[in-house]
């Protein structure tokens, strides 16, 4: 019989060594899966009420932390070898040179002192390494103050859509689920108008930029066009609103219906249209005027986007492309450009700055319904889906994003800030999360003392003239909420 040779069963003495480390985080993570606080059979997919979705995603997701974990700890093992095998060196070191004459003390002492510094730096690395884990699941600590400063409460079903005007005096416009649009005070919350002339949900709205004019898209497969005219009440005193809600408590049906009774009786209701537009064979879902207010794009269900002139009511350009019905569209603040997104996963970019002929470019970036693409002030597009992802593209080349945020909730109808380039997330978990051109995170908006929304968060728009109250926020809890955000003057320059 071959007699094994000593390295050879050192190493194999080491491989075993190995694999008995490996098998003993499965069992780890065995055991941890029979604690009674976890749900053995929703990992295992047995008698669990979970869809078999959301259960492949979690099993998905636990074994990538699985990786994670035994990643960190094979390369943790191997610190810890190097640790002992240099102290070992050293050490050995130190006695060897015991062996001298009168400086023996004085080499060993200085052995002694480098052995140690060694020692402590491993052990420093070691540490770092086995902290990463820790750390990327510690919350970003926020780089923005935020803070609420007025509730817009009226409207008797959720708010889709909100917009600010673009010409004095300024006014918070929202657009909601039942079949309504109103204008509102912000300093007061007051509302001012009301727009009653559609049939159906109103699914967005977006001001002239010059004229008191507003575009309304709706359930009723119309968009529409209405003047307003308001005169803002004087200001008032800011109410305390964490003395007017509980504590504690869940949000229900009978607080919102108690929150009818304050809703504006009084306020002036306008119901018919200056222009209606109707050439969608299906839901508008929303509408943006073209730079200069003389033309605007709707976009629809029936999958197609169209043009229209606002004189004269007429229908200029027909969008076709999409596979599947749009969600949203924008327009470029100081071009001829549209960007249309939709449930087929994919965004559109449509150029009228030739007036005989436009093209059209298909971006194919998220693997889920792109809920909204915005345009900024410079050449960037912003684009958010159902895929829990934001990307940041440049017009100049968009074959791939520059910057990718990843979150951990569906992101409904973005905006960019025009003058600070912060982009505000709604999300469906009702968060909503603040980030930067390049992707980094500065702040989530509270929501602590039932303050902020309590069901899904539809839209954000920005207000770039009004310090006081500078970010907007709507969802299907039926308000809106105004929010004061302070960016710090060195992120701003950053």
């Amino acid at each position: 019989m071959p007699v094994e040779s000593g390295n050879s069963a050192a190493a194999r003495q080491v491989k075993q060594k190995r694999k008995s480390h490996s098998l003993s985080i499965r069992r780890t993570n065995s055991t941890e899966q029979d604690r009674p606080g976890m749900q053995r059979d929703m990992l295992e997919g047995q008698d669990s009420k979970l869809p078999m979705a959301l259960r492949s995603n979690l099993l998905d997701l636990f074994g990538q932390i699985e990786r994670e974990f035994e990643n960190l700890y094979i390369e943790n093992l191997e610190l810890r070898r190097e640790i002992e095998s240099l102290n070992e060196r050293l050490a050995g070191e130190g006695q060897t040179v015991d062996g001298g004459d009168l400086s023996k003390g004085a080499l060993k002492t200085k052995a002694s002192h480098s052995t140690s510094q060694l020692s402590q730096k491993l052990k420093t690395t070691y540490k770092a390494s086995t902290s990463k884990i820790v750390s990327s699941f510690k919350a970003t600590t926020s780089r923005a103050v935020c803070q609420l400063v007025k509730e817009y409460v009226g409207h008797r079903d959720g708010i889709w859509d909100l917009a600010v005007t673009r010409v004095q005096p300024l006014v918070l416009g929202t657009a909601s689920a039942d079949h309504c649009s109103m204008l509102w005070s912000i300093e007061t919350g007051r509302c001012l108008l009301k727009y009653a002339g559609h049939a159906g949900s109103v699914n967005s709205i977006k001001f002239h930029p010059t004229e008191q004019m507003a575009l309304t898209a709706s359930g009723d497969q119309t968009a529409h066009i209405w003047r307003y005219m308001v005169q803002l009440p004087l200001p008032q005193p800011p109410a305390d609103i964490s003395a007017s809600l509980d504590d504690d408590g869940d949000f229900s049906d009978k607080d919102e219906a108690d929150g009818e009774a304050d809703g504006p009786s009084e306020c002036p209701t306008i119901r018919v249209a200056t222009t209606t537009l109707k050439s969608h064979q299906g839901v508008v879902i929303a509408a943006d005027w073209l730079v200069g207010g003389k033309q605007v794009v709707t976009a629809s269900w029936d999958r197609a986007a169209n043009l229209y002139d606002v004189e004269t009511s007429e229908l200029v350009h027909t969008l076709t492309g999409h596979d599947q019905e749009l969600t949203h569209c924008c327009t470029h603040p100081t071009q001829r450009l549209v960007v249309t997104s939709s449930r087929d996963t994919t965004f559109r970019l449509w150029d009228f700055r030739d007036p005989s002929i436009h093209s059209v470019n298909v971006f194919q970036g998220h693997t889920d319904t792109v809920t909204s693409a915005v345009f900024t002030v410079g050449d960037n597009v912003v684009s958010g889906s159902d895929d829990r992802t934001v990307k940041v593209w440049d017009l100049k080349n968009m074959r791939s994003p520059i910057a990718t945020i990843r979150t951990d909730s569906a992101v409904n109808r973005i905006s960019v800030s025009a003058n600070q380039r912060i982009i505000a997330l709604p999300h469906d978990n009702r968060q909503v999360r603040l980030f930067d051109m390049n992707g980094v995170r500065l702040a989530r908006l509270p929501r602590s003392n039932r303050q902020g929304h309590r069901r899904m968060v539809c839209c954000s728009a920005w207000n770039e003239e009004n310090q006081a109250c500078n970010l907007f926020t709507c969802g299907f809890d039926r308000q809106a909420i105004g929010w004061n955000i302070n960016i710090p003057a060195l992120l701003q320059e950053k």
